[in-house]
């Protein structure tokens, strides 16, 4: 089955696919500072590239998908104090993922899958608020997967595990391998990297990158990413993606 991009498509096209068949994939990122060297759109930049291998091996197991539009606009409190970053409530977010499942169900498409690569923890409980509002209301299923969780975390990158991964090797490498366009290469090869740990900061309380030991907004080693970890990383992404629509569908619904 083809990959479709929503947005390109005619609504008779719509009209004609398997729905009852077909995933809806929504790329979520956010708005916000990631370091001097990385484009404040790189959790987007991320999510879309997850979305897109996770849809490669959604059809690859027989079912189509449908690329959602991606959503940039997301609770982001942890960069809220640096210029550009944009955050909205985690309330309306959650309003926003239930509103849309609720949209997919009425046109009767299989599931929802969120490509996240937003990780403050306000977003994370904003998706798992929504996806549990939509199991609550018998929607159609939600896999959003929180990459900061088992079995997940454990599949990514040492940096990644380490937690101090927020414009670091881990999203340097991707988008690197996606976008190198938009990274500050001078920049990056310069930067000396900062070891400390986001998730812990984050379990003593830090509520900003400030706070957390990140000053100029980035964690880990910057300098070591490659392109060839951020391909390799989106691939295991995209399984990620797949795996969990797999789990939410209902026994005999992705057969």
């Amino acid at each position: 089955m083809a990959i479709h991009e929503l947005g390109a498509m005619t609504w008779e096209e719509v009209r004609d696919l398997d729905r009852a068949r077909t995933v809806a994939v929504l790329p979520v990122g956010a708005i916000e500072a990631h370091g001097p060297h990385l484009p404040l759109a790189t959790d987007v930049v991320i999510a879309e590239a997850m979305a897109r291998a996770g849809a490669a091996s959604l059809e690859a197991r027989g079912l189509g998908t449908v690329l959602l539009p991606p959503l940039a606009f997301t609770a982001a409190p942890f960069a809220g104090r640096f210029p550009g970053t944009l955050s909205i409530s985690g309330d309306t977010l959650a309003a926003l993922v239930v509103e849309l499942a609720r949209e997919l169900t009425r046109q009767q498409f299989a599931a929802l899958a969120v490509a996240n690569a937003h990780l403050d923890p306000a977003h994370l409980g904003a998706l798992t608020a929504a996806a549990a509002r939509a199991g609550e209301e018998r929607l159609l299923p939600v896999a959003s997967p929180d990459l900061t969780r088992k079995p997940w975390a454990t599949r990514l990158t040492e940096e990644f595990m380490s937690g101090a991964c927020h414009a670091g090797r881990y999203e340097g490498s991707i988008v690197m391998a996606v976008r190198p366009d938009l990274v500050r290469e001078e920049i990056r090869r310069a930067l000396p990297s900062n070891p400390s740990s986001l998730s812990t900061a984050i379990r003593n309380g830090a509520g900003t990158f400030e706070e957390a030991g990140g000053p100029r907004a980035y964690f880990g080693w910057p300098a070591e990413a490659t392109a060839d970890e951020g391909r390799r990383t989106v691939e295991v992404l995209g399984e990620i993606l797949a795996e969990a629509v797999m789990g939410a569908l209902a026994p005999g619904r992705a057969e």
